[in-house]
């Protein structure tokens, strides 16, 4: 075999099995060689990472075959919809890197929709039920065992037509009457049991105000809407297996009546992402934001693509987390570690490095001069050098890390502690010479030595010492608020668990440090670049950050301490 053919191998070896059978399509000639995808997501509440991966798939298949993919919101629920939401959803889309081809809404098909549910009812394939919910529920049986005809189900024809139109007017009573399919209530599939096409709601709709009164279910305005915009493959999440069967169904029973069989979309099913410690079910994720429970929908413990932008994840990290874990037809739990080292990868190569003391005490030199001060330079990022420098203010009074001294230290504690040599990142070498403590022991003040020939840079100023400590200086720098975040939940999996959700919560999933300081270059930055503080983390300014009151939170940290903890 040539080189030339083991890379073509090894190129469709590494094809997700979608892009395979996509790849086949192509192949084969079908639509004409056209590709058109969609993302569908229903505007009623943010998007959280699980969308990002169908998004990553559903723009990604257009981006890669030369094809369109549409944003179609599924709004054919007032109830629980809002512009707020379809915002959101626009912007998320756009901040991940990618553009799509049209916005429709399933509400401009409702008139289209509309005539198709008549024309069922005119062929006896639809009907009007007065059943209760838990009275259809019940007569539609088990996965073992055969439905009931509903006591509705061969109404006539005109009086269906009569019930149906009716449903649509502002007398009619929300869940007085649904609109079902005619099929099968004895099938093994339960959603081929005369599903539900319509219900009534007398919510506003946030499009088309109060002119509907009987709305489309999602089962009967998915696949016509695919039909309607040209879609060639409706991408979606395994959950929808069971619903390919009815998808097909209504498609061509709407071939039948427009008298076209052009094509009909293919529905291509892949599995979901789900992370350690969190949830994804925006029901869920909703309730802790309408509780209080969390910030908000943009809060940074949350797995919403809003909420990992505000935490200070790139949108680089998300999309390369998502194609490391790949598509399969297998659902599986994907440990949170995994989508944070690739942040960490990503922000290495990008984030500015900082100085900043997220736990300070004091630091005097005490041979160096009163009241001066230099400029030292400081590399904003070791990994670019297009990046520059800028200066960092060294004076005599500096605040270090309170974790980065230890009185009595151990043999392999390279920081500082008495008697001991540490070069000062960008400045100095130091020695300690001793403390200061308050009356309960506690340290308040470290006393260093510096050397004037040790500064970084100068020509035999190398010379090696064996820990390297941040700084800023105290008369020189911005005091700062740090939010630190833990594992939204405590157990693993909590999808999974039979308690509620709430009680699951793990209550120091936020921590706030009000006694930090940062250097001014720091205190400079923006929501949106991305920063290191050094020998910390990864942190962002937060969105409720001023030039008053600067906040920062902590992206992720240099390495998965909270694994340890956890003992993995």
């Amino acid at each position: 075999m040539t080189t030339l053919q083991e890379n073509s191998c090894e190129e469709k070896k590494s094809l997700s099995f979608v892009e395979q059978m996509v790849e086949q399509d192509l192949a084969e000639g079908k639509n004409g060689g056209r590709i058109q995808t969609r993302f569908p997501p229903e505007p009623n509440g943010y998007l959280h990472i699980g969308h990002a991966k169908a998004i990553c798939m559903d723009f990604g298949v257009a981006e890669n075959y030369n094809g369109v993919c549409n944003l179609r919101f599924d709004d054919t629920n007032p109830s629980k919809e809002d512009t707020e939401y379809v915002d959101s959803i626009l912007h998320d889309i756009q901040w991940l890197g990618f553009k799509w081809g049209n916005v429709y809404y399933a509400s401009d098909y409702f008139e289209k929709l509309w005539d198709f549910a008549i024309w069922m009812i005119e062929q006896g394939k639809a009907y009007v039920d007065e059943q209760t919910s838990e009275q259809i529920a019940e007569q539609k049986g088990t996965p073992t065992q055969a439905g009931t005809p509903s006591p509705y189900r061969d109404r006539p024809i005109e009086e269906n037509l009569k019930l149906f139109r009716q449903m649509n007017t502002p007398e009619a009573v929300e869940g007085s009457m649904v609109l079902r399919a005619k099929l099968d209530m004895s099938n093994p599939n339960m959603h081929f049991r005369d599903p539900i096409m319509y219900r009534i709601i007398h919510t506003p709709h946030h499009r088309t105000g109060t002119k509907w009164h009987a709305y489309p279910m999602y089962d009967f305005a998915h696949g016509q809407s695919d039909y309607f915009e040209g879609v060639t493959h409706s991408i979606c999440t395994l959950e929808f297996v069971p619903h390919r069967p009815l998808y097909d169904h209504f498609v061509d029973e709407l071939q039948e009546m427009e008298n076209q069989h052009d094509y009909r979309p293919r529905q291509i099913e892949f599995n979901r992402l789900n992370l350690t410690y969190t949830v994804m079910s925006k029901r869920k994720l909703k309730a802790l934001v309408d509780e209080h429970l969390v910030a908000g929908w943009d809060d940074p413990r949350m797995p919403t693509v809003c909420g990992m932008r505000r935490r200070g994840y790139s949108p680089e990290s998300i999309r390369k987390f998502i194609d490391s874990i790949g598509y399969t037809k297998f659902d599986a739990l994907n440990d949170m570690a995994l989508l944070e080292a690739a942040v960490r990868e990503d922000l290495n190569a990008k984030a500015l490095r900082v100085s900043a003391v997220i736990n300070p005490v004091k630091l005097v030199i005490t041979n160096y001069p009163e009241g001066e001060t230099e400029e030292m330079v400081a590399v904003n990022n070791p990994e670019n050098e297009a990046d520059g420098t800028h200066t960092i203010t060294f004076s005599r009074n500096l605040w270090i890390e309170r974790d980065d001294f230890m009185e009595d230290a151990p043999k392999k504690f390279f920081r500082m502690s008495p008697g001991k040599e540490v070069r000062l990142k960008n400045a100095y070498i130091v020695m300690c010479t001793g403390c200061t403590k308050d009356a309960d022991g506690n340290i308040i003040e470290i006393q260093a030595e510096y050397d004037p020939q040790s500064k970084s840079g100068m020509e035999g100023a190398n010379r090696k010492v064996k820990g390297t400590l941040h700084w800023v200086s105290a008369d020189h720098c911005v005091k700062a608020e740090v939010r630190q975040y833990d594992r939204l939940f405590n157990v693993e999996n909590p999808s999974a668990d039979e308690r509620d959700f709430r009680e699951l919560l793990n209550p120091t999933s936020l921590n706030v440090l009000t006694e930090c300081y940062v250097e001014p270059f720091a205190a400079e930055r923006k929501p949106g670049e991305y920063l290191q503080f050094q020998r910390i983390g990864y942190f962002m300014a937060d969105l409720d950050s001023t030039p008053e009151h600067l906040v920062f939170n902590k992206t992720v940290g240099l390495k998965d301490n909270w694994a340890k903890v956890n003992g993995k």
